[in-house]
Formats: C-alpha cells, sequence, structure tokens
C-alpha cells in the first residue's frame, strides 16, 4: 500500500512538471504552439564566390527538416509565425597548418585546409518582435590534403559546417539558449 501511494506520488509530480513546461520540448526550443504555429523559410541563394553548385538549395531544405524534426510548426510558404530569411554570402578554403618539405628547393606544403561557410540569416518572430535579429553564422570544417582531394570530401565537409550552423541558428531563434 505505502509502495504504491509512492507511485502515485511519483507520477504526479512528474505529470505536473511536464504539463507546467508545456512549450518547452526534448529539443530545447522554447516556442508557445497556443501563439506560434507556422514557420516560414525562404531559398537561401548562394552569393559567395565559391561552393557546391547546388549549396543554396541544400542548405534550405537542411533547415526546413531540421525545423520540421525538432518542432511542432507547420511549414507554410511565407508570413510564417516565425520567418527565416538569408543567403551563403562567404565560402573560405585556406591552409591552417604548413608541413615544412625539409628542402629549400622544394616547397612547404599545407598540411591542413580548413573549409568555413558563413551564412548571413534574417529572422522574425511576429508574436516576439525582441526575439527578431540578423545575424552572421559560421562554422568550418577540416582536411587533410596530403591524404584527400577537396573534390573527394567537399560535400561530406559541406553537409558538416551546414549542421552546425542550422543547429546555432535553431539555439539563436527559437530555444535562445
Amino acid at each position: 500500500m505505502k509502495l504504491s501511494k509512492l507511485f502515485a506520488s511519483a507520477l504526479l509530480m512528474i505529470l505536473v512538471t511536464v504539463m507546467g513546461c508545456s512549450h518547452y520540448g526534448f529539443s530545447g526550443a522554447s516556442i508557445d504552439y497556443n501563439v506560434t504555429r507556422t514557420l516560414s523559410i525562404t531559398n537561401f541563394f548562394n552569393d559567395s564566390p565559391g561552393g557546391l553548385p547546388n549549396m543554396g538549395q541544400l542548405f534550405t531544405e537542411k533547415l526546413k527538416d531540421y525545423f520540421q524534426r525538432n518542432t511542432k510548426l507547420e511549414l507554410v510558404p511565407n508570413n510564417g509565425d516565425l520567418q527565416f530569411e538569408g543567403s551563403i554570402v562567404d565560402y573560405q578554403v585556406r591552409p591552417q597548418a604548413i608541413v615544412s618539405s625539409g628542402s629549400r628547393n622544394v616547397s612547404d606544403q599545407s598540411g591542413l585546409m580548413r573549409v568555413t561557410i558563413f551564412v548571413e540569416v534574417g529572422f522574425t518572430n511576429q508574436a516576439k518582435d525582441t526575439d527578431n535579429f540578423q545575424r552572421r553564422f559560421s562554422f568550418y570544417a577540416d582536411y587533410d590534403p596530403q591524404a584527400t582531394t577537396l573534390n573527394a570530401v567537399e560535400s561530406q565537409l559541406v553537409e558538416e559546417i551546414f549542421d552546425q550552423i542550422i543547429f546555432d541558428i535553431f539555439q539563436a531563434s527559437v530555444a535562445q539558449w
């Protein structure tokens, strides 16, 4: 008898806690779904001087997918309660570590190359304009040019970079951590 009362009390506390936090989810999003129901994401274009030819489309679709997987918001073509717009503004490939050739007659080589992508994002929250922002997000990934070429790993690196940038956008816009 005592054990069932203890179990019932614990279950009641858990239910009260979960119900009291109804606009928080396991994804970290703090969205009040009574006020915010829709999401619109315009096409992000690749305005950078480099990168994959389909980078803008890839980024847009990954951003939509992430929000659909991690929120209960309905994706609408425009005028959503939450709105995202922007573009990929820079794509850089730069050496990070120089390796000496050991010879005066042979030039030094790069031992590590870094791909960095910058995305400019405009976020509008129709219900709470203090959350609105215009911000640049960036991330990078490294590869070893001694072991592979950029062409061989570029798609994978871009995907990794986009995953982190999209996570950062999600955190800045709806999780606000």
